[in-house]
């Protein structure tokens, strides 16, 4: 019998849950890995000055200390699929909340930059397992019925947490009197802003005790009483059993491993698929999307803004983020990928140009003049809007759809390693560029979002309403 006679049999492409609202709880409960992803991403922008201040560090050193939890997120990211498959997506969120709250709590009490750094890196790690772990799992968990609404709370999760650690870094500058190093219950204040993420680390490792592991880890140890019993959980109690646990096996036994070796071909080492899945990444970097989120207090503050009006405007970054991605979400499977991509390409050209050419005057008593300071706010905030409309969002749905099924694994693992990598050289090179010419940074990202015009036009497919197996 086909996988597919299996599921017409087993009823599994129709099933609605007796009980929708757990099965949400569930989605939303492992989406929490995705909301400490954004969390500890963005949590460092309340801190950059302060961390420059306290150790009388240069842009090049201080750069480093940013970047480098990177270094973690892309190890994290490497290895997460291999301990997750063998000792279960569970445990594996599990080893991420403990690593999230170990480094939220070494980030706040450092006693060296080195020190700081260890604890970037740990927290690095963390991210890159929560990145990989959280949508797998909620893929093998949710009804096919509601699995593309479900899984879109990983992403809404990760805006969502950019966001609030804005607020909170925001409310906690104030309660320090505007001062990232003023003291705030016997620490400084950037302290304050690092070590609160334990308490969502703590919620997401106490969250992982109360869902089920996945079915489909389950039946791999030959555990299938238990992956029954979940099934029933997430599926109803009208699915037949048999067929379901039938189909999950020969679905993994009919599973091709894919290697690096088959990603090989072509005239430049790797397939053109390959390649162009690895551009989508590196322009989806390029564009300078990180600089808003890791250091957009600082490029505020270095224009005269002041701090808490700076850390302001990152918290409404953030929301502007949260409503591109709800608008990304809505016309991704109406508009398509493609010219989703397209029209955010030109409004990040628009946006990004603005800021480059406000970016350009001199500074008047340490401040922009006025006219140029709003084209500069208004920009960023038009630049974030239609990078979260588009590439947050467009850049994953083609990495999940666009390899064909043999080797869809191995290249999606290339594709999002060049995007770590991506992310960690414009987030390593800001400060410096900065320093250098900041109009002329920005004017390097408007190149980049040009760029990734005719990238689009004449190398990206359309892969809107295909089947996986139509890919190649």
């Amino acid at each position: 019998m086909t996988s597919t006679a299996q599921a017409q049999k087993s009823g599994a492409g129709a099933a609605h849950p007796d009980h929708l609202g757990h099965v949400i709880f569930i989605a939303a409960a492992a989406a929490m890995g995705g909301f400490l992803f954004g969390y500890d991403s963005s949590v460092i922008n309340g801190a950059v000055e302060a961390i420059r201040d306290r150790y009388d560090i240069g842009s090049a050193a201080l750069a480093q200390v940013i970047a480098i939890a990177l270094i973690g997120c892309a190890i994290g990211a490497a290895t997460a699929g291999r301990i997750a498959d063998r000792i279960g997506r569970i445990r594996c969120m599990q080893i991420s909340a403990v690593l999230f709250t170990v480094s939220a709590v070494g980030s706040a009490l450092p006693f060296a930059l080195w020190d700081l750094a260890f604890w970037r890196i740990v927290g690095g790690f963390a991210i890159g397992m929560a990145s990989v772990i959280g949508p797998a799992y909620i893929a093998e968990v949710a009804p096919p019925a509601y699995r593309g609404r479900l899984g879109s709370f990983q992403q809404a999760a990760i805006v969502v947490g950019i966001a609030i650690s804005q607020l909170v870094n925001w409310g906690l500058l104030n309660a320090a009197g505007g001062d990232q190093r003023g003291k705030l219950m016997g620490l400084e204040a950037w302290q304050v802003m690092l070590g609160v993420m334990v308490v969502p680390a703590v919620l997401y490792g106490l969250l992982s005790f109360a869902i089920p592991e996945s079915p489909r880890f389950l039946i791999s140890v030959g555990k299938h009483e238990r992956a029954r019993e979940i099934l029933t959980e997430v599926e109803g109690d009208k699915v037949d059993l048999d067929a379901r646990v039938s189909e999950i096996e020969h679905a993994m036994k009919s599973e091709h491993k894919s290697t690096f070796k088959d990603l090989l071909g072509g005239s430049f080492f790797f397939k053109p698929i390959v390649w162009i899945g690895i551009g989508l990444s590196v322009f989806q970097q390029f564009v300078g999307i990180n600089v808003a989120f890791y250091y957009s207090s600082t490029l505020w503050q270095s224009v005269g803004v002041d701090p808490t009006d700076s850390f302001f405007y990152s918290f409404t970054t953030s929301i502007i983020n949260i409503v591109g991605t709800v608008i990304a979400m809505i016309f991704v499977d109406r508009v398509g990928r493609r010219p989703l991509a397209l029209i955010g390409s030109v409004g990040m050209v628009i946006g990004l140009a603005l800021e480059a050419w406000a970016f350009s005057f001199d500074l008047v008593d340490g401040k922009l003049p006025a006219a140029q300071g709003w084209t500069a706010l208004i920009a960023a905030h038009v630049f974030v809007l239609f990078f979260a409309l588009s590439w947050g969002v467009v850049v994953w749905v083609f990495l999940g759809e666009m390899f064909p099924n043999r080797i869809r694994a191995a290249a999606l693992g290339v594709a999002a390693s060049a995007q770590w990598i991506a992310n960690w050289a414009i987030t390593a090179s800001f400060p410096s560029l900065a320093d250098w010419n900041l109009s002329a940074t920005y004017v390097i990202y408007t190149v980049f979002a040009a760029l990734s015009i005719p990238f689009v036009l004449k190398y990206v497919k359309e892969t809107k309403g295909k089947k996986l197996e139509e890919m190649g």
